[in-house]
């Protein structure tokens, strides 16, 4: 110490750190304030940024308030500086935490907003996560005054190590990279794999993409299969498609009837039922001569994938008691089975008067 410690010194030391308590307690209560404001509004990115000051501002305050008192009291210099470094340090260490958290939770929002119904594409959200930190601890150890040249120099020569180590691994964080900026997949797509797995993308992390399934099952695809297999994407370009139906009726029937029936068939489940296409055209084709019926396709249109099965259901049970109503016959499969004349011998019976005689003596 350069003097002794007074009384005054304490008081000012003390009214230094309590005036930084109340401005870090006064600071979480006004920023819980706004984070209920925040959530009434439509974007979530207020909330990530709210709920991030919520940890810094009362941290700052409170780091402030303590330097304040270190400066009050009549310390060394070396015990001054290496109080103000870990100060600074600590600041750094809350602020690094919180702006990560920060980009990464904007980064999120960003991504759902652009991907549409379910998830999260966590391979941008963890490498900004990262780079943020990464960031932050290069900059601890600059106020620490280590020098981090040599530090970089020795993360190159490392990394080439690593690089190799890794292929597999690096592979597919570039492929699911390259998927992502690609937008060829994207999560809430539906997919079809060559090797037959389909289902909803979950999310796209730095290894594998995570697709599930109608039965709620998961299935993980490494990123790097994904980007070299032939995909199916019943997404994109648009969410809305068609599915085929194919319907066959009697030679017997008039097919102008046929066609009207089906039309209002048709128009009444891309109405009624949900997860149809309301303004979709009715489209009815006749395309076969068959063994017992003339075979139409009838198209439906569909808001998304999985729509299909519940609005085939429905249309399939509607159309099938309208005919009924209407007399319209759906025959069954005609087999004809022809016996090929000497393959089966069948006995003739003799009549009763050449029972009676019996053959002939000498005959």
């Amino acid at each position: 110490m350069n003097r002794a410690l007074t009384l005054d010194d304490l008081i000012l030391a003390g009214i230094a750190l309590a005036a930084g308590l109340l401005v870090a307690f006064s600071s979480r209560t006004l920023l819980r304030w706004l984070a209920g404001h925040a959530k009434r509004t439509k974007w979530s990115g207020d909330d990530v940024m709210v709920d991030a000051l919520r940890t810094v501002v009362p941290w700052t305050a409170t780091a402030a308030g303590a330097a304040g008192a270190g400066a009050a009291l009549p310390l060394t210099r070396t015990v001054q500086h290496h109080t103000n470094q870990c100060l600074q340090v600590l600041l750094i260490f809350v602020v690094t935490l919180s702006a990560a958290r920060v980009i990464a939770g904007l980064v999120q929002s960003v991504t759902q907003s652009r991907s549409g119904v379910a998830g999260s594409a966590t391979i941008f959200v963890n490498i900004t996560r990262v780079l943020v930190l990464a960031i932050g601890f290069l900059v601890v150890l600059q106020t620490l005054g280590i020098s981090i040249a040599p530090l970089l120099t020795a993360l190159g020569v490392g990394g080439l190590a690593v690089a190799l180590a890794l292929q597999d691994t690096l592979a597919n964080l570039f492929a699911g990279i390259h998927i992502l900026a690609s937008k060829t997949v994207q999560p809430g797509d539906y997919i079809r794999l060559s090797s037959g797995e389909e289902g909803y993308v979950v999310d796209i992390n730095w290894r594998q993409t995570t697709v599930r399934q109608l039965s709620n099952n998961l299935v993980v695809v490494p990123n790097g299969q994904l980007a070299k297999t032939n995909m199916t994407n019943y997404t994109r370009p648009e969410q809305q498609l068609t599915v085929l139906v194919q319907v066959g009726v009697s030679y017997d029937s008039d097919l102008d009837h046929v066609e009207r029936v089906t039309t209002e068939v048709i128009a009444e489940v891309m109405t009624g039922i949900t997860g149809a296409v309301p303004d979709h055209e009715p489209a009815i084709r006749f395309h076969t001569f068959g063994d017992s019926r003339i075979g139409f396709t009838v198209i439906l249109g569909v808001g998304e994938f999985s729509d299909q099965y519940r609005i085939k259901h429905e249309f399939i049970k509607r159309l099938h008691k309208r005919y009924r109503e209407e007399g319209i016959r759906i025959p069954a499969p005609a087999r004809t089975v022809a016996l090929q004349q000497g393959s089966v011998v069948i006995p003739q019976q003799r009549s009763g008067e050449d029972v009676a005689a019996g053959p002939g003596i000498g005959g």
